[in-house]
């Protein structure tokens, strides 16, 4: 039986991983319980790995740091993937409003440290590790645990058990914050998302098929070239034509002329939709299926971009249309149509719409791969090159006047940072992104419910004996504070006189107080990613000023 023992008290890797499943399934399952119509989801994970904590269970303190930080790195890893384009396109949408927020709720949280620190005499030290645990920022803690170190040459273990005590509710006080929100504004999470969508201009850009009688004498007799250089800044492309007395429908080329009364089928955007209407003549009440008449030789068809090498390729450089014969109109990606116009980049995974005879298109379908099984296929390199960048990045030190310790982004800030920049401009340097979604959250989930059941299991030993025995009930009450009341503050100041969108604010909230589990949480209300491209905007300059703020609080105050 001596293999029972060592299999469950042990420090095994063995025992580490079962304890480390055992610890993460039952948080899963209990996670799903909901208390008055509310559920904590997978942050179950970390109360279930402090029972399992205090009650003996261990893992051996290195295998447990490695878990942590690597479950920590998988999970902003993957979301920086996920939002990245997002992420860059936010700060054309009030990217900068919401990163002064989120510095203001951080300021705000060091304005209450400071007054509690004064008020309950409390040593600054522990309400540093207070404060960190109750914004959940482990990298916070590494700093102030460092910069005490380097002041005095000793650790002091009141740094830690302020963030093991106050942990635990950091990360439900940004959840208890966003749902108190949601109630005192009777916000419907269902209408927000609509509200989003009708006020996003994100896609502006998108493709609008539109049929088109041609009525501007100016464009008579011209060809679609020349019709194309006359109003090159606007795109759009003419995929079909109807000539004026005929009952033929052709594909259209460069060099086909139009005359008057002719029907054109285009496709531009929603930007330049009435630009080029008011040009060519007049809309037609024609639908789309009319373009295909009983008989035609034409079909039309969505091809996928699998071929690595096309990826970061303009189209106008495949020259398509000239070599097969084929018009495409609109090409889909992430759900979304873009205009085929010839200077957009393609990217694996791309739907390309194309308009040709069976022959042509098969061709078509040879040039860009049209394999659904290559696309299945993990491209792992960007991702481990991408993680082991990340990594180099975090650990870089950055000097600042008047700090006598440089200060790191991390093993959290780095990898975040370079997977927002790999996803959104890799393909500039033929790096293959694409992931399914299903790859991407399974990634994601695997890292966050790590990560939680290694803080959960290192902050159970002690866990009771710190509250009953060293006031650390005052403890989690003052770190309850530093997490509502500046969530709450910005929260209902947010949406009071800014009339921010819930689903954004969730996510603001989340990345100002460096929450992933409450990312977790806002995601699964949202059941979109609007969350996490406001967790990603706000938290590269968050996780900065945590990491500052408490080397800051130490050095000047400890």
């Amino acid at each position: 039986m001596e293999w029972i023992k060592s299999l469950l008290w042990g420090d095994s890797v063995a025992h580490s991983v079962m304890l480390l499943s055992v610890v993460i399934a039952l948080g899963i399952l209990s996670g799903k319980i909901k208390i008055g119509g509310i559920s904590l989801g997978i942050t179950f994970v970390l109360f279930v790995g402090i029972c399992f904590g205090h009650f003996g269970f261990r893992v051996n303190d290195e295998v447990l740091h490695f878990f942590k930080e690597f479950g920590l790195i998988l999970f902003v890893y993957s979301i920086g993937m996920q939002v990245g384009p997002g992420f860059f396109a936010s700060f054309r949408k009030g990217g900068i409003t919401l990163n002064l927020l989120a510095a203001g709720t951080v300021f705000l949280g060091v304005l209450i440290t400071l007054a509690l620190h004064y008020v309950t005499g409390l040593s600054v030290p522990t309400m540093v590790g207070i404060l960190s645990g109750a914004v959940t920022n482990t990298p916070g803690l590494g700093a102030a645990q460092q910069a005490y170190f380097d002041m005095y040459g000793t650790q002091d273990a009141s740094i830690a058990a302020g963030y093991a005590v106050s942990y635990p509710l950091g990360v439900a006080g940004v959840i208890i914050a966003i749902v108190c929100i949601r109630h005192i504004f009777k916000i419907n999470p269902a209408k927000e998302a609509e509200r989003l969508e009708a006020e996003n201009d994100a896609h502006a850009g998108e493709a609008r098929p539109v049929s088109l009688l041609v009525r501007n004498p100016a464009i008579f007799g011209k060809s679609v070239g020349e019709l194309a250089a006359l109003i090159a800044p606007h795109d759009f492309v003419i995929s079909r034509i109807w000539y004026s007395g005929s009952q033929q429908i052709e594909l259209v080329t460069a060099e086909t002329v139009l005359h008057e009364n002719d029907r054109i089928f285009v496709v531009t955007t929603e930007l330049d939709v009435e630009f080029v209407k008011t040009f060519v003549g007049e809309e037609l009440p024609m639908e789309r299926k009319q373009w295909v008449r009983p008989g035609s030789h034409f079909i039309a068809r969505r091809i996928v971009v699998t071929k690595s090498n096309l990826n970061g390729r303009r189209l106008g450089d495949l020259k398509l249309r000239k070599l097969y014969g084929i018009n495409i109109t609109r090409i889909n990606r992430s759900g979304v149509d873009l205009v085929a116009s010839p200077h957009l980049t393609l990217q694996v995974g791309d739907r390309v719409n194309v308009v040709g005879t069976d022959s042509a298109i098969a061709h078509v379908e040879t040039a860009l791969g049209n394999s659904m099984k290559r696309l299945n296929e993990p491209n792992l390199i960007p991702i481990f090159l991408g993680i082991a960048l990340g990594i180099l990045a975090g650990s870089i030190p950055f000097t600042i006047p008047g700090i006598p310790q440089p200060v790191k982004l991390g093993l959290a800030g780095g990898p975040l940072i370079v997977a927002l920049l790999v996803s959104r401009f890799g393909y500039r340097y033929r790096l293959v992104t694409y992931t399914t979604m299903s790859a991407n959250l399974m990634l994601r989930e695997v890292g966050i419910t790590i990560f939680l059941a290694c803080v959960g299991i290192g902050a159970g030993d002690g866990f009771v004996d710190t509250i009953v025995h060293q006031g650390g009930l005052a403890w989690i009450g003052y770190g309850f504070m530093i997490t509502v009341i500046p969530s709450l503050i910005t929260g209902l100041a947010v949406r009071r006189f800014y009339r921010l969108n819930y689903l954004t604010l969730m996510g603001l909230l989340a990345g100002s107080a460096t929450d992933p589990p409450a990312l977790a949480y806002s995601n699964t209300v949202a059941g979109n990613d609007t969350p996490a491209v406001s967790y990603a905007t706000v938290y590269p300059l968050t996780m900065f000023l945590r990491v500052l703020t408490a080397q800051l609080l130490i050095l000047f105050f400890a």
